[in-house]
C-alpha cells in the first residue's frame, strides 16, 4: 500500500471513528481515549523493537510528555490542548535525542537495562520532588481547544477527537516510515546489524533514529493521557507502566500499525470488565490471554490479517512447462 492510499485509509478511519464517538457514551469515550493514547506509547515500543532495540523504559518518555503538558499552563500560560500535546511530544523527543548516541552503542539486554535505569532515575526524581507533587503527582489544568474551553458534556468528545486525530496521523506516519528506505534499514538492523555495517550503512544511526521516534510517540501518548485523566504522577515512568507497554507490544506484534491499537483497546476492555467482575484475578485473565497469543500467534495479532493480505497480493506461482515428447525417429 503506497503513501497516498495509506493516507486515504487513515482519513476514512478518522471519519468513521469521529462518527462513532459522537454516538458513544461517556464511559466508552474515556476508555477508547485512554486506549489510543496508551497505544501511541506502545507504537513507540514496536518501532524500536522493529529497529533492533528492546526497551523497558518507555514510561520515561510517557511521563515526560505528560508532565510537560501538565506544567505548560503554569510555566508559560499555554492552555491550548493541541499546543500542549505538541510541546509534550517534542520534550520527550528531545530527551530521546540526548540519550540516543549513548544507547545506540549497545544491543539486547544491555540496551533494555539502560532504558530501564533511565526510567527509574526519573521515577525517583519525580517522587522526591515536592515542587512536582512528590509521589502524589499534580493536577492537570483543564485545556482549551482553539480558544474554546473544554467543559461540559462535550469535553470528553473533543478530547477523544484530538486523540483520534493524533493517533491516525501518527499511525499513518509510522506506516509510511516502515516502507521507506530508513524503515527498511531499521528492519535490516534488527536482523543483522553487522551485515548492515558491511554494506556501508550505520546500524548505530538507524537504532538511534528508532529510539528518537519511540521517544516522540511515547511523549505524544503521555501528553494525551494527561489531558484525558486530568492528573499526572510518577507512576507514569515506573517499570510497571513500561512493562504494560511491552505487554501490549508483544500482543500486537510488529507487522501492523492497526494491531497496536487493537491490542491496546483489547487490554483496556479486558482490564475494565475484569476489574468489575473479577477484581482480584484480572491479572490472571490478562496473563492467560497473552500465553494463548504467544502459543498460537507468536507473531502477534497483526499476523491474523497481514499474512492473508500478503498471500492475496503475491503473484501466482508460475506453472512449469512439461518437456516436449521425443519424436518417433529420435535416438533413445
Amino acid at each position: 500500500m503506497d503513501a497516498k492510499r495509506s493516507l486515504l485509509v487513515a482519513a476514512g478511519a478518522a471519519l468513521l471513528l469521529a462518527a462513532a464517538g459522537s454516538l458513544a457514551p461517556k464511559w466508552l469515550l474515556f476508555l477508547v481515549t485512554l486506549a489510543f493514547s496508551h497505544g501511541l506509547a506502545v507504537l513507540g515500543v514496536v518501532v524500536l523493537t522493529r529497529g533492533g532495540g528492546a526497551t523497558f523504559g518507555q514510561g520515561m518518555f510517557f511521563a515526560i510528555g505528560a508532565y510537560a503538558a501538565a506544567l505548560l499552563p503554569e510555566a508559560l500560560g499555554v492552555q491550548d490542548a493541541l499546543l500542549r500535546t505538541v510541546v509534550g511530544t517534542l520534550a520527550a523527543g528531545l530527551a530521546a535525542l540526548v540519550f540516543a548516541p549513548l544507547l545506540a552503542r549497545y544491543r539486547g539486554i544491555f540496551f533494555a537495562m539502560l532504558t530501564l535505569a533511565l526510567s527509574m532515575v526519573l521515577f525517583g526524581l519525580l517522587s522526591k520532588s515536592s515542587a512536582l507533587g512528590g509521589s502524589d503527582g499534580i493536577p492537570v489544568p483543564r485545556p482549551t481547544l482553539f480558544g474554546a474551553e473544554l467543559a461540559g458534556e462535550g469535553a470528553e468528545w473533543w478530547l477523544f477527537l484530538l486523540t483520534m486525530v493524533c493517533t491516525v496521523l501518527a499511525g499513518w506516519a509510522v506506516a509510511v516510515y516502515w516502507r521507506s528506505a530508513a524503515g527498511l534499514l531499521a528492519l535490516a538492523t534488527r536482523g543483522n546489524a553487522l551485515r548492515v555495517e558491511y554494506l556501508g550503512a550505520s546500524a548505530r544511526a538507524s537504532l538511534a533514529t528508532s529510539f528518537v521516534l519511540s521517544g516522540l510517540l511515547g511523549g505524544l501518548g503521555g501528553a494525551l493521557t494527561a489531558l484525558a485523566l486530568g492528573h499526572v504522577e510518577p507512576n507514569f515512568t515506573n517499570w510497571t507502566t513500561s512493562g504494560e507497554f511491552v505487554f501490549v507490544a508483544v500482543l500486537a506484534g510488529y507487522q501492523s500499525v492497526a494491531a497496536v491499537f487493537v491490542a491496546s483497546l483489547l487490554l483496556e476492555i479486558v482490564r475494565s470488565f475484569s476489574n468489575l467482575y473479577f477484581p482480584n484475578t484480572w491479572q490472571l485473565v490478562l496473563g492467560s490471554f497473552l500465553l494463548l497469543v504467544i502459543l498460537f500467534r507468536p507473531a502477534g495479532l497483526g499476523s491474523l490479517w497481514v499474512g492473508r493480505w500478503r498471500k492475496r497480493r503475491a503473484p501466482p506461482a508460475a506453472v512449469p512447462t512439461p518437456p516436449a515428447a521425443p519424436s518417433a525417429g529420435a535416438a533413445p
